[in-house]
């Protein structure tokens, strides 16, 4: 007898993240990719995660080099105009009251973005947003993990904005329903208004242009390129392409060369606690008493048990 593989979901252990911000950031012309993305991995990413309330930190690693068929093209949906972006991040809260806590002491972190970006934009999602499906067991990846990982952002044009936001919940539903998607997380922010430029972020651009105003982004993970490429030929994303053409007036798609995790149900990661690449030293050299409680205390408050 022939038995179904059961696979695992762990959409799930997104639900404490009641409270989300989705932020997309570029990086200073004059700041070099390398020193830009160490400089937020393991110095900024640190800082932050030690600002009280958060509940949820991961910073997403975008590409500028990617995959030229990385999303389909269909007719009469354009790219966003002069749209490139160096990363995206999530900022999430298990409640309003730790929000506010947040807000409140994140004037030590701000001051720290006029380092490496030129242009950072918060996109508030006040219901948080929605994992469909997450078939990967690691809750709090830290690296380039060979998964295809990628953010698309999309945008309704001229196209009716609230039928729009309507037609991309049950477009993430039926990627989220094909065994082909490991991952499948939806973000639609509330519009962004540029008379509150968000983050308060000093000597940086929080400025969106019209068309940007309202986003709809999908976080997807493929096993590898070949499978999202048999998945964009087959019927079941076929028959979506109707209702793209209708709702959705443009899209961009982004390459996710790495993620990395800092805060995790209220608790700092390893990543959080050490900076990702001391993290994955760690992690590489199996170096147990470097996870030690008593490790923890000592960096944590300077004191030792």
């Amino acid at each position: 007898m022939k038995h179904e593989q059961h696979i695992d979901d762990y959409s799930a252990r997104d639900a404490t993240i009641s409270i989300n911000t989705y932020t997309t950031v570029v990086r200073r012309p004059q700041v070099p990719q390398e020193v830009f993305a160490t400089y937020w991995r393991d110095v900024h990413g640190p800082l932050c995660s030690r600002v009280p309330g958060l509940a949820w930190y991961v910073q997403y690693h975008l590409d500028r080099e990617q995959d030229a068929h990385l999303w389909p093209e269909q007719e009469g949906i354009v790219p966003f105009p002069d749209y490139v972006l160096d990363g995206g991040v999530e900022i999430g809260f298990a409640s309003a009251a730790d929000q506010t806590a947040f807000n409140k002491a994140s004037g030590i972190l701000f001051s720290d973005e006029q380092n490496m970006f030129a242009a950072t934009v918060a996109y508030g999602l006040p219901q948080g947003s929605q994992t469909l499906v997450d078939r990967i067991a690691d809750p709090s990846p830290n690296g380039n993990d060979t998964l295809d990982r990628m953010h698309v952002h999309f945008g309704s044009g001229s196209n009716d904005p609230e039928a729009f936001a309507v037609f991309m919940a049950t477009f993430a539903e039926t990627l989220a329903a094909d065994p082909a998607l490991l991952r499948v997380r939806l973000h639609l922010p509330d519009a962004y208004d540029n008379d509150y430029p968000a983050p308060p972020a000093p000597d940086v651009t929080h400025w969106v242009p019209p068309e940007r105003e309202r986003l709809a982004i999908l976080d997807l993970t493929f096993p590898a390129p070949l499978v999202r490429r048999r998945f964009f030929a087959s019927g079941s994303f076929s028959r979506t392409i109707g209702g793209q053409r209708q709702f959705i007036g443009h899209a961009t798609a982004f390459a996710v060369s790495g993620m990395y995790t800092y805060v995790r149900d209220k608790e700092l990661t390893l990543a959080g606690l050490r900076g990702s690449r001391a993290a994955q030293l760690i992690e590489r050299l199996g170096a147990l008493n470097q996870t030690a409680d008593d490790v923890r205390h000592l960096l944590l408050t300077g004191r030792l048990n």
